[in-house]
C-alpha cells in the first residue's frame, strides 16, 4: 500500500502516459481501459518524449500509424461512436501543421458530441530557441499560437506549461470526455521541453480508476410538465436523436412508444433506434427524411424530442413542425434540451423515459396512429420501387438497396458528406439496432474511409465477425483515401462501396436546383480542366493493399459485395452511378440555403422566389 507521501520521478511525457493505461471504464458489468489506444504520426514535436513513453506501452495501448493527421482524427470518431462515447482514443501530432491538420477532425467531435483526446506538440515553453521550425509567430502576443485555434472546436482546452499541471488537467479532461451534457474533444498542448522535464509525482496519482458514465435524473417539476403536455396531446410524436443509444435507453424508447402508441421519428443520428418493420418506426424525418415522417412532423400536436440537437436537416430549418406544435426537450444537455422555447427536461434519456413511463396514463388516439402507419406503408412502397433496379442508369438508392439485403443485420453502415448520406437516410431499411453511422454533424468529406476504419477497430473489440461498410462518393474517396492503406496495414477489414459520379454530383444539384448553371462541381463542368478523365479507382486502391473491382451494375455489385463479405481483407467495389438520374426524389422538407437577391439570370431569379416562398412556415424560434 502506498502512502500519500509515496513519489516516483516521470518526465511529463511519461506520466500521461502511465495514467491513461490506469484509467479503465465499467461497460455492463465488465471493466476495461477507458482510452482504447491511440492514432499517432510523430515529428519532432512529439516523437523524442511522447513517442519514447508510448512505446513502452505499446500492448496496453496500441498505437495506429495515421497517414493524415485530419483522418486520425476522423477515425478516432468512429471508434468512439461504435463504444457509444463509452470509450475513446487519443491522436498525437507534431508542433505545427501536424498538429493544424487535427482541427477539422476536433471540430467534427464537437459538432457529435464525441470524445476524443488530442495531445499535441508545442513550441519551447522558455522561448529560449524562439523562433524554432513550424512556429507561429504572433507579434503582440508570444504566448498565442497555432494551437489556440482549437479552443471553438473542443470542450477542454490546456497547454501544459509545468509538469506538475497534469494532476489537474488530466482529470478534468476525462470527466469532461465522459460527461454526457458536456461531451466533447479535449486538447493537451505539450511543450517540446515540458514533455521531457520531470517531477516527482504521488504515486496514488496513477492508482488504477474505474470510471463511470454519470446519469442525471430529470427534475420532478419539469416531468410533471412533460406529462400534462403529452396528457393533452391530440397527435403527439416522439423524436429519437442518436443521445437514445449514447444513453442506452433504446429499450425505454420503445417501451414507452408501445404503451402509449406515440409513432416515432428518426434524426440522421438517430437512425437505427428502432428496426425498420416496427410498426411505430415512422421513419426519418427532415430535409434527408422520408414523406411518412414528415407527413406526420406537420401535423403533431406535441413532439417529445429525446436526445436530439434539433439540427437544421431534422427540423427543416424549423418548418418540418406545425407553428403551434408544442416541443419537450429531452436532453443531458441543458442547451439542447431548450431550443426554440421547448418545454425543457434535463436528464439521461433512460431515466427521464421511465419516468414519465411511470406517471404517464394515456393513449394516442387510434385514428393517429393510423394515418401515421398508412404514411410508412405508403413510403415503404417508394423505397421498394426506388432501390429496385433494372432498365435505368445506376443510382446510389441501387447500390444501398443491394447491400442492404445481402449484408448481415449485425454490419455497420457508414456514410458522410455529399449525396450518399441522404440517401442512405431515406433508403436503409434497418435491421438491427446501433448499426448505421450517418456522419451529417459536421458532414466532413473523407470521414467515410477514415470514420469507417476507426469503426472497425472498435467493431473488432466488439463484434469481430461482423463487416464495417462504407460508402464513399468519388470526390470523398479523392479528398482522403490514405486510410484504406491504415486498414490494410493495421488488418482491420472494411468494405468500401465506391460510387463514382464523376464530381461532387450532390452539390451540382443544389447548383441547378437553385438555378444556377453547373460550374466547377462534376470535372466535365470545370473550365480549368480541359480534357477531364477517369480515375482508375480499382488500380489506385490495389496500389494499397485493398483488394478492388469495378461492376457495370447493381446486380454484379451484389455478387461482388458477397465476394468482399468472404475476404479476409478490405475490399473495394467500384460502380459508376449517373450525376443527374436516379436521386431520391421524396422526403424532403424545406432547407434554408442563402440564394442571390438580386442577379441577371431569369432562372436564379425564379429559383429563388420559388425557394423563398416556403419560408411563412418556418417556426421564428418559438
Amino acid at each position: 500500500m502506498t502512502s500519500p507521501q509515496d513519489t516516483i520521478r516521470l518526465t511529463t511525457a511519461q506520466a500521461i502516459i502511465r495514467w491513461l493505461t490506469n484509467q479503465f471504464i465499467e461497460i455492463d458489468g465488465e471493466e476495461m481501459r477507458l482510452c482504447g489506444g491511440g492514432f499517432g504520426i510523430f515529428g519532432h514535436g512529439n516523437v523524442t518524449c511522447l513517442g519514447e513513453a508510448l512505446n513502452t506501452v505499446h500492448e496496453e495501448l496500441p498505437l495506429y500509424r495515421g497517414q493524415n493527421e485530419q483522418s486520425m482524427g476522423f477515425a478516432a470518431a468512429g471508434y468512439a461512436k461504435q463504444w457509444l462515447r463509452r470509450r475513446f482514443m487519443f491522436c498525437t501530432a507534431s508542433a505545427g501543421p501536424g498538429t493544424s491538420n487535427l482541427v477539422t477532425a476536433a471540430g467534427l467531435a464537437h459538432a457529435n458530441r464525441l470524445p476524443m483526446l488530442l495531445l499535441c506538440g508545442d513550441t519551447f515553453i522558455t522561448r529560449l530557441p524562439d523562433p524554432v521550425l513550424q512556429q507561429m509567430e504572433n507579434f503582440n502576443d508570444p504566448t498565442f499560437g497555432v494551437n489556440d485555434a482549437f479552443k471553438p472546436v473542443v470542450r477542454y482546452w490546456d497547454r501544459i506549461c509545468h509538469p506538475a499541471q497534469i494532476i489537474q488537467s488530466l482529470p478534468a479532461a476525462i470527466a469532461t470526455m465522459l460527461d454526457p451534457a458536456d461531451c466533447g474533444p479535449a486538447f493537451l498542448g505539450l511543450p517540446q521541453d515540458v514533455q521531457g522535464w520531470t517531477y516527482d509525482y504521488p504515486v496514488k496519482f496513477f492508482e488504477k480508476h474505474v470510471h463511470r458514465i454519470r446519469r442525471q435524473s430529470p427534475d420532478q417539476a419539469e416531468i410533471a410538465d412533460a406529462i400534462a403536455a403529452l396528457a393533452a396531446a391530440e397527435r403527439p410524436m416522439i423524436i429519437a436523436g442518436g443521445g437514445v443509444q449514447y444513453s442506452g435507453a433504446v429499450a425505454e424508447l420503445t417501451a414507452f412508444a408501445e404503451a402509449h402508441q406515440i409513432p416515432v421519428v428518426e434524426t440522421i443520428a438517430g437512425r437505427a433506434n428502432m428496426v425498420a418493420t416496427h410498426s411505430l418506426n415512422i421513419g426519418p424525418v427532415g430535409v434527408t427524411g422520408s414523406d411518412s415522417a414528415n407527413a406526420i412532423a406537420e401535423k403533431a400536436d406535441v413532439i417529445l424530442a429525446v436526445g436530439t440537437r434539433l439540427q437544421d436537416f431534422t427540423t427543416g430549418s424549423w418548418t418540418a413542425f406545425a407553428p403551434d406544435a408544442r416541443i419537450i426537450g429531452v436532453n443531458a444537455a441543458r442547451h439542447d434540451a431548450a431550443k426554440h422555447m421547448s418545454l425543457t427536461v434535463v436528464g439521461d434519456a433512460k431515466l427521464t423515459l421511465n419516468a414519465l413511463a411511470a406517471a404517464l396514463k394515456y393513449k394516442t388516439p387510434a385514428d393517429w396512429v393510423a394515418f401515421a402507419r398508412s404514411e410508412r406503408t405508403k413510403w415503404d412502397s417508394y423505397v421498394e420501387g426506388n432501390v429496385a433496379h433494372g432498365d435505368r442508369p445506376n443510382s446510389y438508392a441501387q447500390a444501398i438497396g443491394v447491400v442492404n439485403d445481402l449484408c448481415d443485420p449485425r454490419d455497420r453502415v457508414v456514410a458522410a458528406a455529399g449525396g450518399l448520406p441522404a440517401e442512405v437516410t431515406a433508403n436503409w431499411r434497418t435491421k438491427d439496432i446501433g448499426t448505421v453511422d450517418v456522419e451529417f454533424g459536421f458532414s466532413c468529406m473523407g470521414y467515410e474511409l477514415a470514420g469507417a476504419w476507426g469503426a472497425r477497430i472498435a467493431q473488432a473489440e466488439q463484434e469481430p465477425d461482423q463487416d464495417t461498410i462504407t460508402f464513399c462518393g468519388d470526390g470523398s474517396y479523392m479528398m482522403l483515401n490514405s486510410d484504406i492503406y491504415s486498414s490494410v496495414l493495421s488488418q482491420k477489414k472494411m468494405i468500401v462501396m465506391l460510387m463514382d459520379n464523376g464530381g461532387f454530383a450532390v452539390i451540382n444539384k443544389l447548383q441547378n436546383n437553385t438555378g444556377n448553371d453547373s460550374f466547377n462541381n462534376l470535372l466535365a463542368d470545370c473550365p480549368t480542366i480541359p480534357a477531364p478523365f477517369g480515375v482508375d479507382f480499382v488500380a489506385h486502391a490495389a496500389s494499397m493493399g485493398a483488394t478492388a473491382e469495378k461492376v457495370a451494375n447493381p446486380a454484379e455489385l451484389g455478387e461482388a459485395f458477397m465476394r468482399a463479405k468472404a475476404s479476409d481483407k478490405t475490399y473495394v467495389i467500384v460502380m459508376d452511378v449517373d450525376p443527374y438520374e436516379g436521386w431520391t426524389t421524396e422526403g424532403h422538407t424545406w432547407w434554408e440555403v442563402g440564394t442571390p437577391h438580386i442577379t441577371e439570370s431569369d432562372k436564379v431569379r425564379a429559383a429563388h422566389i420559388d425557394w423563398e416562398s416556403s419560408r411563412n412556415k418556418q417556426r421564428k424560434g418559438v
